[in-house]
């Protein structure tokens, strides 16, 4: 009975609103008369069909039809606008249907995703409608509600925490915040838990590795030479990751061979996990230009120097790295390679890594 009281308190407010008119001797009607307005149904023109039920079915209706509007001045609006028998009902059930619930689209999973488009303007305009929002979607039975709220409707986020949203995550237009509406442990996914880097080993015919000096390193990695390493962007491929971060770091164009191996490690930043792979790369150009921003220093290395290096040898992760490399170069390991598919499952295109019996790179005899 939730969506009654908020009906309920609609029409009061509209009784209310038009109680002074009536003391004056106005000819209107009030629409909520079934609801304990203080003038007769008969006196005003209103049918005693409209019950309760009556109302929350245009509620229901507004729902089913997503339809949202600003709010409309009808509440302190003329009262000839309501007095004209069926016309005047007419009028208030489309004045229901058309502020109430907020525009939204409905998932595969019985949950609702709020328009962010279409919120209201104003901070009193929007608690009303979240709260007759989540009413009705309660009463139908709706499971999980995503509210984004972008940068330029922030001060609707006291009212939704209020109401019991919580926040999901956030990006730099917007904040994602979410409502489980069944009393039972929600079901909703959880924000993403991962972040995504890339290494590239990038290896020349004189058997020399680029490596990179960082300007800004961890303790302990003063004069320490390395891989170029980075994260992956949104929408980014691991390869063309891989590619992106090499050229953007040192200035050297290469080619994605294969992903040779990936490191898995959890609490890294923020309490996120961290997936890293380590890509072996063919360099097509050698001439270097470091970007300064980042990058101390970049240069080729005698493959032999590197693993040399007093922080490899001591650094289990690392040398194992270079070991699983090294035997890549060696042909005695075979990496994954990337191929393009479209899965029937969601009809996009993606990327699948993983080893072929007979592979394509002429490089790899470990089959």
């Amino acid at each position: 009975m939730e969506s009654c009281s908020l009906v309920d308190s609609a029409a009061a407010t509209l009784c209310s609103s038009t109680a002074g008119g009536r003391r004056r001797g106005s000819a209107g009607s009030c629409a909520t008369r079934f609801l304990n307005c203080s003038s007769s149904s008969k006196e005003h023109g209103v049918s005693a069909s409209y019950s309760i039920g009556k109302m929350l079915s245009g509620v229901r209706s507004a729902a089913r039809r997503k339809l949202f509007r600003n709010e409309h001045e009808w509440l302190g609006g003329s009262l000839s606008e309501f007095t004209s028998g069926d016309a005047g009902s007419s009028h208030w059930w489309t004045t229901l249907e058309n502020n109430f619930v907020l525009e939204a689209s409905e998932d595969q999973y019985g949950g609702v995703l709020v328009d962010a488009d279409r919120l209201p303007t104003d901070q009193a305009a929007f608690a009303r409608s979240l709260a007759a929002s989540l009413s009705y979607w309660k009463s139908v039975g709706k499971k999980g509600v995503w509210l984004k709220l972008p940068v330029d409707r922030s001060e609707f986020v006291p009212i939704a925490v209020k109401e019991g949203f919580k926040y999901h995550h956030a990006e730099e237009a917007y904040l994602m915040l979410t409502y489980w509406i069944p009393e039972e442990p929600s079901l909703l996914p959880a924000n993403a838990s991962h972040q995504v880097g890339v290494g590239g080993f990038v290896i020349n015919d004189q058997m020399e590795v680029l490596v990179v000096q960082e300007k800004y390193h961890s303790l302990g990695l003063d004069g320490v030479w390395k891989i170029p390493t980075g994260f992956i962007q949104a929408s980014e491929e691991i390869y063309t990751g891989a590619i992106r971060e090499v050229k953007e770091e040192t200035g050297v164009d290469t080619e994605f061979v294969d992903v040779v191996a990936f490191r898995h490690a959890h609490n890294v930043a923020f309490q996120k996990s961290d997936l890293f792979f380590m890509c072996m790369l063919r360099p097509v150009s050698n001439a270097i230009k470091i970007d300064e921003t980042e990058i101390q220093a970049a240069k080729w290395m005698p493959l032999e120097e590197l693993v040399k290096q007093p922080f490899i040898q001591e650094d289990h992760m690392f040398q194992k790295i270079m070991d699983i490399c090294i035997q890549r170069l060696r042909k005695c390991y075979c990496g994954l390679t990337a191929h393009n598919l479209v899965s029937k499952f969601d009809g996009r295109a993606s990327t699948l890594y993983y080893n072929v019996d007979e592979p394509e790179d002429v490089n790899c005899d470990a089959a």
